[in-house]
Formats: structure tokens, C-alpha cells, sequence
């Protein structure tokens, strides 16, 4: 018996791994050869195209089609409707199938609801991008990407908050867990407290308090 559930009306084609935990919902389709780690979840109405590598705790909501060439790590947030593409000058009458770029989401970023990531490019470690930003090149780690096309507007903690006030030895602190981050070089933020390929501790996985809780204490 599988240890994945998958609702009837979604398809899972042969030859696909999906890790224990998952959950696939209505009229979703996972094609050949996409391997999907555990603790995923996808919404309505997803694909996941033919040699789509997913990594585990994943969260894909609905409407989201994840085409080939396209590589997400753990943890990865892909909010309602955002678009992911895999050729840049696609042309109806020009067969590129194997020309496909990739695409590279890092470990915890999230990609905003109707957003678009531009084929060939990363998205760096926890690196946010808002909603209905079109990204057309890389984005470091920890970046806040907002408009069209986005650009950088400052930078995000692992819970999601707007780090500001740094102190005089450049260190921004999240509202929400405490844990520190510093701008070590120009463009460069790295989280002080964790490894950037460690998971949170498990005690800070689970929200307490509202957004607006903390902008009003900021």
C-alpha cells in the first residue's frame, strides 16, 4: 500500500517517485520520470512535468505547473498560480524539447501568488519573492523581490519577516524567532544562528502570533 495519497481524480503516471507523506489533490497530474520527495502537498489542478526533481516538505498550491528543467529543493513555497517557464524564445514552430533550461529553486524560498520565474535562473536560500514579481535573473539568498521586473527591495529571515535596523555591527535580527543575520559582504546575507542547509529546530516550525502582530511592534 502507498504511503502517498493521492484523490482519484489526479493522475500519476508510471515510472515517478513520491516520498512518503505526500498529497496530491484534485485534477492534479505527475508525469513520468518527476520524482517527489516526502511531507509534500499539492493543491488543485497542478502538473508536474517529466524529470521534475521536487525535494521533501514542498508546499505547491493550487493551479501550478512545473515544467521540465526544473529542479526545487526542501522546504520551497510556491504560492497560487505562480508560473514557471523553461525556454526563453519559445516559438510555436521551433521544437526546443531538448533545449530546456533549468531552473533552481534553493532550500525555503517562496514564490509569491501569480508571480513568474523566468527560465535558466536560481533562486536563492530563503529568498522571497512577492507576489506578481516577474524575476528574470538570479536572486541571492534572503532577498526580498518585489515588481516587474523585480528587484531586490531588502532582506527576508527564514520566518518570513522584513529585516531592518541593523545594529553597528551590521546584524538584523527576526522579529519572530530571534534568530540574527548579517549582510557579510555586499549582496551576501547569511543567518548567524543555523546552518543554511539545516532545517529550523523543530520549536520554531509552528507560528504563534498573526503578520500583523509584528508589524504593529515594529
Amino acid at each position: 500500500m502507498a504511503d502517498f495519497f493521492v484523490h482519484e481524480s489526479s493522475y500519476i503516471d508510471e515510472n515517478v517517485e513520491i516520498g512518503a507523506g505526500t498529497k496530491i489533490w484534485h485534477f492534479s497530474h505527475v508525469m513520468s520520470r518527476a520524482k517527489i520527495g516526502e511531507r509534500c502537498n499539492f493543491g488543485q489542478n497542478c502538473v508536474v512535468s517529466p524529470g521534475v526533481v521536487i525535494g521533501s516538505n514542498v508546499k505547491v498550491q493550487n493551479n501550478v505547473s512545473i515544467y521540465e528543467g526544473t529542479i526545487i529543493e526542501d522546504d520551497v513555497f510556491l504560492g497560487p498560480s505562480c508560473v514557471l517557464t523553461n525556454v526563453t524564445n519559445p516559438r510555436s514552430q521551433v521544437l526546443r524539447r531538448s533545449l530546456y533550461e533549468k531552473t533552481l529553486l534553493r532550500r525555503g524560498c517562496s514564490i509569491g501568488a501569480n508571480a513568474t520565474i523566468v527560465c535558466g535562473i536560481t533562486v536563492g536560500r530563503y529568498a522571497f519573492v512577492a507576489a506578481g514579481a516577474v524575476v528574470v535573473k538570479d536572486v541571492p539568498d534572503y532577498a526580498l523581490m518585489v515588481g516587474v521586473p523585480a528587484r531586490r527591495k531588502g532582506w527576508m529571515s527564514r520566518h518570513g519577516h522584513l529585516l531592518v535596523q541593523a545594529d553597528p555591527d551590521g546584524v538584523m535580527v527576526c522579529p519572530e524567532s530571534g534568530l540574527r543575520y548579517q549582510e557579510e559582504a555586499p549582496g551576501q546575507v547569511r543567518c548567524l544562528d543555523l546552518d543554511e542547509e539545516a532545517p529550523l529546530p523543530q520549536e520554531m516550525t509552528v507560528g504563534r502570533e498573526s503578520y500583523d502582530a509584528f508589524k504593529r511592534n515594529a
